[in-house]
């Protein structure tokens, strides 16, 4: 392959020499939770930072408008620290109850933020096997899919309340409305200058680099997978440390694992090298790699959020004249042209503005 990875693992010789250790890869093999049903009980939690009240409420009304029933968890609406949606403990609290609680049959994430990481010690990977059920979020909800991921069960890299108390009648919120009650999507993606074609299939992983990276090693670290797809999206981040992240990755070997790549949004990140855009700049690092690499797709911090299924196994098919992604589980397909999801995006946020109502 021509590119050298370190893992960290290592030991002396007899005479001292430090002999490296390859890291051995995981089997990711996730079960699938049942597709919700009308009346089936959503639990609405805050793992991360703190959401207004209100954003929640919004929230709750927009899943009775789709046919379920949201509660709250307990300790949502606290705020610790002055950012915190209460301590690790209630945190925890509001997790394990909505796990535990066999009525409850999916969960979606308020916020992200900051402070997934303080609970990965906090979970067994047994627990969160036990009672196999959808989990929403996107951002420092990173954390929580690696965790299920490594656990073996599957989840939704998807639109929280912060989002969905705009109204859920966007794009972004319908597409995930959809995956929830057992529509999956199959992505179709315009072209990208900075692709690297070829096809792959493998277990998708990953989401906020700067969020999945500081787990590697941990229990929550999905990319330690054996053949993997890497999802990637960033927000607010410079192009330095962007390529600090993925050098930390390439070190653990976790680019040798990959089949291929899938390079999401990078919102307001940097533009300090020469290099214009992100996706060139990771470009000339993952072509060495030989591997099949899907930019452009409209998921992470942007206006469009897309739905994808973390721990799925997937099928990328990058070509000169586009792009497909395609969840290989259960579920009746829908064919999703991402570049008409992103137009409509676009007309309908230009039309709120025309008639005064900016998001």
């Amino acid at each position: 392959m021509g590119v050298t990875s370190v893992a960290l693992a290592s030991c002396s010789d007899d005479d001292g020499t430090v002999v490296v250790e390859p890291e051995e890869p995981v089997v990711l093999n996730c079960e699938q939770p049942d597709y919700l049903q009308a009346g089936d009980k959503v639990a609405l939690i805050s793992p991360s930072y703190f959401t207004p009240m209100e954003n929640v409420e919004k929230t709750a009304d927009v899943l009775r408008g789709w046919g379920l029933v949201p509660v709250v968890g307990p300790n949502v609406g606290k705020i610790v620290d002055g950012q915190y949606a209460g301590t690790v403990a209630e945190r925890m609290s509001d997790i394990r109850w909505a796990l535990n609680d066999p009525s409850i049959k999916a969960i979606i994430c308020n916020r992200g933020g900051y402070g997934t990481i303080q609970l990965i010690d906090q979970f067994t990977l047994a627990e969160l096997k036990a009672s196999p059920k959808w989990l929403v979020g996107f951002s420092d909800i990173t954390t929580l899919h690696g965790l299920l991921t490594r656990a073996g069960v599957m989840s939704i890299q998807g639109t929280m309340s912060s989002f969905l108390a705009k109204g859920g009648t966007d794009e972004t919120s319908t597409l995930m409305r959809d995956l929830l009650l057992g529509k999956v999507p199959r992505y179709e993606v315009p072209a990208h200058k900075q692709n690297i074609v070829g096809k792959a299939s493998g277990v998708l992983v990953g989401g906020n680099l700067c969020t999945f990276v500081p787990n590697v090693g941990s229990q929550a670290d999905a990319t330690k997978g054996k053949d993997i797809i890497l999802f990637i999206e960033e927000v607010e981040e410079s192009m330095h440390n962007i390529d600090r992240q993925m050098r930390i990755l390439q070190m653990h070997g976790v680019l040798d694992r990959c089949k291929g790549i899938i390079l999401g949004e990078f919102t307001n990140c940097g533009n300090e090298f020469t290099y214009e855009s992100v996706e060139e700049m990771l470009h000339e690092l993952l072509k060495e790699y030989h591997i099949p690499v899907l930019c452009g797709f409209p998921g992470g911090h942007g206006d469009v959020n897309l739905p994808l299924v973390m721990g799925a196994n997937v099928t990328i098919d990058v070509r000169a004249d586009g792009s497909t992604l395609q969840f290989n589980i259960n579920g009746d397909q829908q064919q999703i042209n991402t570049a008409e999801v992103t137009a409509q995006a676009i007309t309908r946020m230009a039309g709120k503005i025309v008639l005064g109502m900016d998001e």
